[in-house]
Protein backbone atom coordinates (compact mmCIF):
# COMPACT_ATOMS: atom_id res chain seq x y z
CA UNK A 1 0.00 0.00 0.00
CA UNK A 2 2.91 2.13 0.30
CA UNK A 3 3.49 2.09 -3.43
CA UNK A 4 -0.26 3.21 -3.79
CA UNK A 5 0.05 6.42 -6.09
CA UNK A 6 -1.41 9.45 -3.56
CA UNK A 7 -2.37 12.63 -4.62
CA UNK A 8 -0.14 16.18 -4.64
CA UNK A 9 -2.67 17.17 -1.48
CA UNK A 10 -0.76 18.90 1.52
CA UNK A 11 -2.15 20.29 4.81
CA UNK A 12 -3.48 23.43 4.60
CA UNK A 13 -1.88 26.27 7.05
CA UNK A 14 -3.31 26.63 10.62
CA UNK A 15 -4.00 23.36 12.08
CA UNK A 16 -1.10 23.71 14.40
CA UNK A 17 -2.45 27.04 16.05
CA UNK A 18 -5.60 24.94 16.69
CA UNK A 19 -4.12 22.48 18.98
CA UNK A 20 -1.79 23.60 21.90
CA UNK A 21 0.35 20.91 22.81
CA UNK A 22 0.78 18.86 26.37
CA UNK A 23 -1.02 17.33 29.09
CA UNK A 24 -1.98 20.83 30.91
CA UNK A 25 -3.81 21.38 27.75
CA UNK A 26 -5.38 18.25 27.93
CA UNK A 27 -6.77 17.85 30.98
CA UNK A 28 -8.14 22.03 30.12
CA UNK A 29 -9.99 20.65 27.53
CA UNK A 30 -11.06 17.26 29.88
CA UNK A 31 -12.52 19.28 32.75
CA UNK A 32 -14.34 21.99 30.36
CA UNK A 33 -16.21 19.59 29.14
CA UNK A 34 -17.00 17.26 31.72
CA UNK A 35 -18.35 20.72 33.27
CA UNK A 36 -20.05 22.54 30.32
CA UNK A 37 -20.68 19.80 27.33
CA UNK A 38 -20.46 16.74 28.25
CA UNK A 39 -24.33 16.33 28.98
CA UNK A 40 -25.44 17.61 25.90
CA UNK A 41 -22.82 15.32 24.15
CA UNK A 42 -25.70 12.72 23.15
CA UNK A 43 -27.58 15.08 21.63
CA UNK A 44 -25.06 17.39 19.71
CA UNK A 45 -22.31 15.00 18.55
CA UNK A 46 -23.46 14.79 14.97
CA UNK A 47 -24.21 17.82 14.30
CA UNK A 48 -20.72 19.14 12.57
CA UNK A 49 -21.53 22.81 13.11
CA UNK A 50 -21.84 22.51 17.31
CA UNK A 51 -19.16 22.42 19.12
CA UNK A 52 -20.43 19.25 20.57
CA UNK A 53 -17.52 16.90 20.64
CA UNK A 54 -14.36 16.87 23.48
CA UNK A 55 -12.08 17.63 20.55
CA UNK A 56 -9.53 15.51 23.15
CA UNK A 57 -8.58 12.58 20.35
CA UNK A 58 -5.42 14.45 19.32
CA UNK A 59 -4.72 14.11 22.89
CA UNK A 60 -5.75 10.46 23.89
CA UNK A 61 -3.58 9.64 20.16
CA UNK A 62 -0.48 10.82 21.74
CA UNK A 63 -0.83 9.65 24.86
CA UNK A 64 -0.75 13.32 27.01
CA UNK A 65 -4.18 12.00 28.87
CA UNK A 66 -5.25 8.75 29.32
CA UNK A 67 -8.65 7.29 28.48
CA UNK A 68 -8.72 6.23 32.59
CA UNK A 69 -8.36 9.93 33.40
CA UNK A 70 -11.20 10.59 30.59
CA UNK A 71 -13.30 7.80 32.19
CA UNK A 72 -13.09 8.98 35.71
CA UNK A 73 -13.72 12.74 34.93
CA UNK A 74 -17.14 11.01 33.22
CA UNK A 75 -18.16 9.17 36.31
CA UNK A 76 -17.56 11.86 38.52
CA UNK A 77 -20.20 14.11 36.42
CA UNK A 78 -22.35 11.45 35.97
CA UNK A 79 -22.66 11.53 39.62
CA UNK A 80 -23.10 14.86 39.99
CA UNK A 81 -25.48 15.11 37.66
CA UNK A 82 -27.76 12.44 39.35
CA UNK A 83 -28.19 11.61 42.83
CA UNK A 84 -25.83 8.68 44.25
CA UNK A 85 -29.13 6.16 44.97
CA UNK A 86 -30.09 6.50 41.24
CA UNK A 87 -26.50 5.04 39.94
CA UNK A 88 -26.02 1.42 39.23
CA UNK A 89 -23.27 2.19 36.82
CA UNK A 90 -21.62 4.93 34.65
CA UNK A 91 -22.98 3.07 31.77
CA UNK A 92 -26.37 2.50 32.33
CA UNK A 93 -27.46 5.18 34.80
CA UNK A 94 -27.20 8.61 34.82
CA UNK A 95 -27.14 11.19 31.76
CA UNK A 96 -27.28 9.91 28.64
CA UNK A 97 -24.64 11.98 27.12
CA UNK A 98 -22.03 11.07 29.38
CA UNK A 99 -22.98 7.20 29.59
CA UNK A 100 -22.94 7.90 25.83
CA UNK A 101 -19.39 9.57 25.96
CA UNK A 102 -18.15 6.48 28.22
CA UNK A 103 -19.51 4.27 25.26
CA UNK A 104 -17.18 5.98 22.60
CA UNK A 105 -14.25 5.81 24.94
CA UNK A 106 -15.00 1.54 25.16
CA UNK A 107 -15.17 1.50 21.31
CA UNK A 108 -11.58 3.21 21.46
CA UNK A 109 -10.73 0.19 23.62
CA UNK A 110 -12.24 -2.11 21.72
CA UNK A 111 -10.52 -1.00 18.62
CA UNK A 112 -7.08 -1.34 20.29
CA UNK A 113 -7.91 -5.18 20.91
CA UNK A 114 -9.14 -6.08 17.98
CA UNK A 115 -5.66 -4.98 16.59
CA UNK A 116 -4.08 -6.76 19.55
CA UNK A 117 -6.19 -9.87 18.85
CA UNK A 118 -6.17 -10.01 14.93
CA UNK A 119 -2.92 -8.39 13.98
CA UNK A 120 -3.59 -9.24 10.12
CA UNK A 121 -5.89 -5.90 10.59
CA UNK A 122 -2.08 -3.35 10.93
CA UNK A 123 -1.14 -5.10 8.26
CA UNK A 124 -3.38 -4.11 5.44
CA UNK A 125 -5.79 -6.94 6.01
CA UNK A 126 -9.67 -7.09 6.18
CA UNK A 127 -10.87 -8.52 9.83
CA UNK A 128 -13.20 -9.97 7.47
CA UNK A 129 -11.30 -12.29 5.35
CA UNK A 130 -13.80 -13.28 2.53
CA UNK A 131 -14.00 -9.18 1.64
CA UNK A 132 -10.54 -9.52 0.47
CA UNK A 133 -12.02 -11.37 -2.67
CA UNK A 134 -13.61 -7.84 -3.33
CA UNK A 135 -12.16 -5.73 -6.99
CA UNK A 136 -12.26 -2.28 -5.61
CA UNK A 137 -12.28 0.40 -8.35
CA UNK A 138 -9.24 2.09 -9.85
CA UNK A 139 -9.54 5.60 -10.42
CA UNK A 140 -7.27 7.75 -9.41
CA UNK A 141 -9.23 10.40 -10.87
CA UNK A 142 -12.23 9.64 -8.84
CA UNK A 143 -9.58 9.70 -5.34
CA UNK A 144 -7.73 12.70 -6.50
CA UNK A 145 -11.13 14.56 -6.27
CA UNK A 146 -12.03 13.06 -3.06
CA UNK A 147 -9.03 14.07 -1.45
CA UNK A 148 -9.36 17.62 -2.18
CA UNK A 149 -12.90 17.71 -1.50
CA UNK A 150 -14.05 17.90 -5.12
CA UNK A 151 -16.34 15.29 -5.11
CA UNK A 152 -19.30 17.57 -5.97
CA UNK A 153 -20.97 16.05 -2.87
CA UNK A 154 -21.03 18.90 -0.18
CA UNK A 155 -20.95 16.99 2.78
CA UNK A 156 -18.25 15.01 1.61
CA UNK A 157 -16.20 17.78 0.28
CA UNK A 158 -16.22 19.88 3.14
CA UNK A 159 -15.20 17.11 5.45
CA UNK A 160 -12.23 17.01 3.16
CA UNK A 161 -11.37 20.60 3.73
CA UNK A 162 -12.22 20.54 7.36
CA UNK A 163 -9.39 17.75 7.56
CA UNK A 164 -6.83 19.64 5.19
CA UNK A 165 -7.62 22.75 7.16
CA UNK A 166 -7.30 21.92 10.85
CA UNK A 167 -5.76 18.35 10.56
CA UNK A 168 -9.09 16.89 12.06
CA UNK A 169 -12.65 16.33 10.44
CA UNK A 170 -16.06 15.57 13.07
CA UNK A 171 -16.85 12.15 13.45
CA UNK A 172 -19.91 11.70 11.77
CA UNK A 173 -18.31 13.55 8.88
CA UNK A 174 -15.48 11.04 8.86
CA UNK A 175 -18.18 8.53 8.71
CA UNK A 176 -19.62 10.21 5.48
CA UNK A 177 -16.62 10.81 3.64
CA UNK A 178 -15.09 7.33 4.51
CA UNK A 179 -18.96 5.33 2.80
CA UNK A 180 -18.83 7.71 0.46
CA UNK A 181 -14.92 6.35 -0.48
CA UNK A 182 -15.55 2.60 -0.03
CA UNK A 183 -19.43 2.34 -0.93
CA UNK A 184 -19.84 5.10 -4.02
CA UNK A 185 -16.24 5.76 -5.61
CA UNK A 186 -15.91 1.71 -4.36
CA UNK A 187 -11.92 2.86 -4.23
CA UNK A 188 -10.05 0.57 -1.95
CA UNK A 189 -10.71 1.59 2.28
CA UNK A 190 -7.17 1.18 2.78
CA UNK A 191 -6.02 4.44 0.52
CA UNK A 192 -8.70 6.35 2.64
CA UNK A 193 -7.33 5.09 5.73
CA UNK A 194 -3.86 6.07 4.49
CA UNK A 195 -4.75 9.47 3.85
CA UNK A 196 -6.58 10.01 7.07
CA UNK A 197 -3.20 8.67 9.15
CA UNK A 198 -1.20 11.11 6.68
CA UNK A 199 -3.20 13.98 7.55
CA UNK A 200 -5.07 13.88 10.77
CA UNK A 201 -3.70 15.46 14.07
CA UNK A 202 -5.22 12.16 15.88
CA UNK A 203 -4.25 9.67 13.44
CA UNK A 204 -4.86 6.63 15.90
CA UNK A 205 -3.95 2.97 13.89
CA UNK A 206 -6.33 0.94 15.79
CA UNK A 207 -9.19 3.74 15.64
CA UNK A 208 -8.56 4.83 11.89
CA UNK A 209 -8.45 1.51 10.96
CA UNK A 210 -11.79 0.17 13.08
CA UNK A 211 -13.78 3.21 11.66
CA UNK A 212 -12.57 2.64 8.21
CA UNK A 213 -13.15 -0.94 7.90
CA UNK A 214 -16.94 -0.47 10.21
CA UNK A 215 -17.44 2.09 6.84
CA UNK A 216 -16.51 -0.37 3.56
CA UNK A 217 -18.23 -3.47 5.52
CA UNK A 218 -14.50 -5.66 5.63
CA UNK A 219 -14.51 -5.20 9.52
CA UNK A 220 -15.76 -6.05 12.94
CA UNK A 221 -19.95 -5.91 12.93
CA UNK A 222 -19.74 -5.88 8.97
CA UNK A 223 -23.95 -5.30 7.27
CA UNK A 224 -22.65 -4.32 3.91
CA UNK A 225 -26.46 -4.27 2.87
CA UNK A 226 -28.05 -1.92 4.78
CA UNK A 227 -25.18 0.32 6.10
CA UNK A 228 -24.75 2.35 2.84
CA UNK A 229 -25.26 5.83 4.26
CA UNK A 230 -26.43 8.41 1.29
CA UNK A 231 -24.46 11.35 1.78
CA UNK A 232 -27.26 13.93 0.55
CA UNK A 233 -29.61 12.48 3.64
CA UNK A 234 -26.76 12.88 5.78
CA UNK A 235 -26.21 16.33 5.26
CA UNK A 236 -29.89 17.39 5.26
CA UNK A 237 -30.16 15.29 8.74
CA UNK A 238 -27.40 16.68 10.53
CA UNK A 239 -26.61 20.13 8.81
CA UNK A 240 -29.99 20.96 8.03
CA UNK A 241 -29.03 24.55 7.55
CA UNK A 242 -26.06 24.01 5.59
CA UNK A 243 -23.73 25.80 8.39
CA UNK A 244 -20.82 23.62 7.86
CA UNK A 245 -20.88 23.05 4.04
CA UNK A 246 -20.66 27.68 4.18
CA UNK A 247 -17.96 27.25 6.60
CA UNK A 248 -15.48 25.54 4.60
CA UNK A 249 -17.16 25.26 0.51
CA UNK A 250 -17.06 29.63 -0.20
CA UNK A 251 -18.40 28.62 -3.41
CA UNK A 252 -21.83 27.72 -2.25
CA UNK A 253 -22.07 30.16 0.81
CA UNK A 254 -24.23 31.96 -1.13
CA UNK A 255 -26.87 28.84 -2.11
CA UNK A 256 -30.32 28.75 -0.30
CA UNK A 257 -30.50 25.87 2.40
CA UNK A 258 -33.10 24.10 -0.02
CA UNK A 259 -30.20 23.60 -2.28
CA UNK A 260 -26.85 23.63 -0.95
CA UNK A 261 -27.06 19.91 0.29
CA UNK A 262 -27.48 18.80 -3.56
CA UNK A 263 -26.26 21.57 -5.67
CA UNK A 264 -26.40 19.27 -9.24
CA UNK A 265 -30.23 19.42 -8.73
CA UNK A 266 -30.33 23.09 -8.91
CA UNK A 267 -31.75 24.66 -12.48
CA UNK A 268 -28.70 24.90 -14.85
CA UNK A 269 -28.25 28.51 -15.09
CA UNK A 270 -28.16 28.80 -11.55
CA UNK A 271 -25.52 26.10 -11.42
CA UNK A 272 -23.77 27.45 -14.06
CA UNK A 273 -22.91 30.55 -11.84
CA UNK A 274 -21.18 28.78 -9.41
CA UNK A 275 -18.06 27.38 -9.52
CA UNK A 276 -18.89 24.03 -7.54
CA UNK A 277 -18.45 20.39 -9.66
CA UNK A 278 -20.83 18.20 -11.13
CA UNK A 279 -21.08 14.76 -8.79
CA UNK A 280 -18.26 12.44 -9.58
CA UNK A 281 -20.55 9.61 -9.44
CA UNK A 282 -24.21 8.54 -9.03
CA UNK A 283 -25.55 7.78 -6.00
CA UNK A 284 -28.11 5.28 -6.45
CA UNK A 285 -26.71 3.47 -9.21
CA UNK A 286 -23.69 3.09 -7.12
CA UNK A 287 -25.18 2.00 -3.79
CA UNK A 288 -26.91 -0.60 -5.96
CA UNK A 289 -23.22 -1.98 -7.35
CA UNK A 290 -21.63 -1.80 -4.37
CA UNK A 291 -24.67 -3.90 -2.98
CA UNK A 292 -24.30 -6.76 -5.66
CA UNK A 293 -20.18 -6.75 -5.01
CA UNK A 294 -20.92 -7.62 -1.65
CA UNK A 295 -23.24 -10.27 -2.43
CA UNK A 296 -20.69 -12.05 -4.68
CA UNK A 297 -18.34 -12.52 -1.87
CA UNK A 298 -17.91 -16.32 -1.34
CA UNK A 299 -17.24 -17.30 2.43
Amino acid sequence: IGLWPQPAVRPMDGSSSQWAGGESEAKKRLNKFARSHITAYRAERDFPSLAGTSTLSPYLAIGAISPRRCFEAATEANQNAQKPRELASPLDSGSEGITTWISELIWREFYIHVMTGFPRVCMHRAFQPATESIRWNVNDKHFDAWCRGETGVPIVDAGMRQLRATGWMHNRVRMIVAMYLSKNLFLDWRLGEKFFMQHLVDGFLASNNGGWQWSASTGTDAAPYFRIFNPVSQSERFDPEGKFIRMYIPELRSVGHESIHDPSAMPPLAKARLSYPEPLVNLSTTREAAIAAFKGIKG
